[in-house]
């Protein structure tokens, strides 16, 4: 048995011995006062219900006093002249309501219910008013309530609480009738015979008459009390009862209670003086457990490298925060942090560098946050934090400049100043999503974007990016099962001579036609395909077909486009004669455009694999050319065999203009370094008859054709002059 579990069971006998000790004393004197407690609170309860009663009483006989001592001065005479033109009624139950009847509206009308004059909120009262507070009350003058059930008519005053649904009212009708009017009058319809007001009950009248009459908390409940000692109905104008006068009846019997307070004052200190014998034996063993225990949660919920919550618990504050949404109002963000340039520190300075630089990392994010704000190392060099209370619009953006702000400081890491970067993706809930799941998802979409846009940035997550994330996921699981059912085709735009009479070359375009969504543009799968993985053997696929479809013309160049990351792959010379050597394609007709940018992030290696093309027989285009960098060095030092001017040097070119000359220049330079010069984006006439005069050796345009399937390059090689129409328009 350990120390824990025999201090446990020494504890258990202890208070086994002094609880069968103390059990009947205990229950003996517990009876007696809770018998004394229950009779004096309930005496006092019976005797506050009495004073509430009697303070109603109170307030209606006050009420009826005054209307009598009105009448009996002669206050309302003038109202009651029905002689009076209606302004004149008007003002002069105006001067009386306003001086002398203190109600939120007050109203002259007559038996029928017909409003001869009327007073709300000292603004002139309405038929429409009168007839809103008989729907109350329907025994008023006007209304529903048959003779009989009618309570006005049976005293001068009468008074009345009506609970409508949400509001209060106290409502009085006074029948000026009563001893002012003979037989005849009282016989008239329409003549003045009841003053009616109504004032909504207000928490501060209920307190002011809670103070007179010696009623604590009076007020006004939706919930029916328990106890009948502590309400009193408030009807509703169908009859039913929705609401209850409600107090809080004084308890004499808790005050004996603190009488007997050093009985039982002594009782608990002999009960604490046990306890702290036992506890003091059991207090080492004790704080132990509560030591181990506190280190098992705080690694089940914290990064040990860092000091900062883990996933866990950051996900588990996410759902709280998400979970109290709908009771604060306010929103919250998500951000998701990857920092830039960390695998460099880590591959040049070691792991060690890495760990003090993600510890650094964490303190500064630390003191970036308000207070309530979260954040957490989610893994690797990956950062997740809550902002909560998000009442300024802009509150996400400030956070998150402030925190690339901080983060492009550098970093002391073993005596060397590092430079690093931040990329953030930023969700809000609950405008973008109201569950953790989503939020961490379109979080992750956003600082997907934020790399793309060049990293160290800030970017929010926009509904587009959906679209663009489902785009991205249907090309990488559909072309890739297209690329393996061979589900994809290639088009070919015509290369021609410089005089328009020949075909010379081709260049193969991929294209896809996808079951649902239609023809699928390259410029919409492409890019995705090269972020995705998937352009290594999209290219190899375009090339083995292109060699396929090429071998049945003779003599014709095929050119194939290849990719910046398919080039840096280091298999891509050895798939390229391997495509060569299953196809049985002339190595001498292939033609590889590479881009200026291809050859410039690795020059060494670049001109490695281009010479071993070469060695082949392989040739190579500089594509797009005056783009990019277009150095006179790479054309002299790497071994191109033809430069392809870009389409945008033609675009709406004149003879005379800049790019004339640019293009002009270009072909010169071609000539000159024994290279073939060929123009892209060749579409009318003129454009063809400038680029022939400088001495451009090859076309390529929608003047001759657009990208076509294979059986029309077999029908245009059968023909003598394939574009003689196209050039004679």
């Amino acid at each position: 048995m350990t120390n824990t579990e025999s201090s446990a069971r020494m504890l258990t006998r202890t208070l086994a011995t002094l609880a069968g000790a103390f059990a009947l004393v205990l229950a003996a004197v517990l009876g007696v006062m809770s018998a004394m407690v229950s009779d004096a609170n309930q005496l006092e309860a019976t005797r506050q219900r009495d004073r509430v009663e009697a303070a109603l009483t109170t307030q209606v006989h006050l009420r009826r006093l005054r209307f009598e001592n009105l009448q009996a001065a002669g206050v309302l005479q003038p109202v009651l002249n029905s002689l009076l033109p209606n302004a004149t009624l008007q003002w002069a139950f105006a001067q009386v309501a306003n001086r002398f009847l203190d109600f939120d509206g007050t109203y002259l009308v007559t038996a029928s219910g017909r409003v001869l004059a009327g007073v709300e909120q000292r603004e002139t009262g309405s038929q429409a008013g009168y007839d809103a507070l008989v729907r109350l009350r329907p025994d008023l003058p006007g209304g529903s309530a048959t003779p009989e059930a009618r309570g006005i008519g049976n005293g001068p005053v009468s008074v009345m609480l009506i609970q409508n649904g949400s509001d209060t009212f106290g409502i009085i009708a006074a029948d000026l009738r009563k001893g002012q009017q003979t037989a005849g009058d009282a016989a008239a319809p329409e003549t003045a015979a009841f003053i009616v007001g109504y004032r909504k009950v207000a928490q501060a009248q209920l307190d002011e008459l809670g103070r007179r009459y010696r009623v604590p908390r009076l007020e006004i409940v939706a919930e029916r009390p328990a106890d009948p000692l502590r309400r009193r109905d408030i009807p509703s104008p169908d009859g039913s009862v929705n609401a209850w006068l409600s107090w809080t009846p004084e308890r004499p019997g808790d005050a004996m209670i603190n009488q007997f307070a050093w009985a039982l004052g002594a009782i608990t200190a002999l009960f604490a003086a046990l306890f702290v014998y036992v506890f003091h034996r059991l207090r080492n063993a004790a704080q132990q457990i509560a030591l181990r225990e506190s280190q098992i949660h705080r690694l089940a919920g914290q990064d040990e490298l860092s000091g900062l919550p883990n996933r866990r618990t950051f996900d588990l504050r996410l759902d709280q925060e998400i979970a109290q949404l709908g009771r604060t109002k306010s929103g919250l963000a998500v951000l998701m942090l990857d920092l830039d340039r960390f695998k460099a520190v880590n591959d040049t300075y070691g792991h060690n560098a890495g760990d003090e630089l993600i510890r650094q990392v964490g303190q500064r994010l630390t003191t970036v946050l308000r207070l309530g704000d979260t954040v957490a190392r989610l893994g690797g060099d990956e950062f997740g934090i809550i902002q909560t209370n998000m009442t300024a619009a802009n509150a996400s953006a400030a956070l998150g400049q402030r925190i690339l702000d901080a983060l492009t400081e550098p970093f002391e890491i073993a005596g060397v100043a590092v430079t690093i970067g931040c990329s953030i993706g930023i969700a809000h809930a609950p405008r973008d999503g109201a569950d953790r799941s989503t939020l961490l998802r379109l979080a992750d979409t956003a600082l997907y974007q934020a790399k793309n846009e060049g990293r160290n940035r800030y970017s929010f997550f926009e509904p587009q990016m959906n679209r663009a994330l489902q785009l991205k996921r249907m090309v990488e699981e559909d072309l890739r099962n297209a690329i393996v059912r061979n589900e994809l085709l290639l088009h070919y735009q015509p290369q021609v001579s410089i005089d328009g009479t020949s075909i010379v070359g081709v260049e193969a375009l991929v294209r896809w036609p996808h079951p649902e969504h239609g023809m699928v543009p390259p410029s919409e799968f492409i890019g995705i395909a090269e972020e995705r993985g998937l352009i290594v053997p999209l290219s190899e696929w375009v090339l083995r077909r292109a060699c396929e479809q090429a071998r049945q013309w003779p003599g014709i160049k095929l050119a194939v486009n290849v990719s910046p990351i398919q080039f840096r792959h280091k298999d891509f010379v050895a798939s390229v004669i391997r495509v060569l050597d299953e196809t049985g394609f002339d190595p001498e007709r292939l033609e590889l455009e590479l881009t200026e940018g291809v050859v410039v992030e690795d020059a060494d290696a670049a001109e490695a694999a281009m010479m071993d093309l070469r060695a082949h027989g392989v040739s190579l285009a500089l594509d797009d050319f005056g783009t990019g960098y277009s150095s006179l060095i790479y054309l002299r030092r790497f071994a191109f065999d033809k430069i392809k001017i870009d389409r945008s040097f033609l675009e709406y070119m004149e003879a005379t203009g800049e790019s004339a000359i640019l293009v002009h220049s270009v072909v010169h330079l071609g000539r000159a370094l024994g290279l073939r010069v060929c123009a892209e984006g060749v579409e009318t006439a003129e454009q063809h008859r400038f680029l022939q005069a400088i001495g451009c050796h090859e076309l390529q345009g929608f003047l001759f054709s657009k990208g076509v399937p294979p059986e029309e390059i077999d029908r245009l090689l059968t023909l003598d002059l394939p574009f003689e129409q196209a050039l004679a328009a």
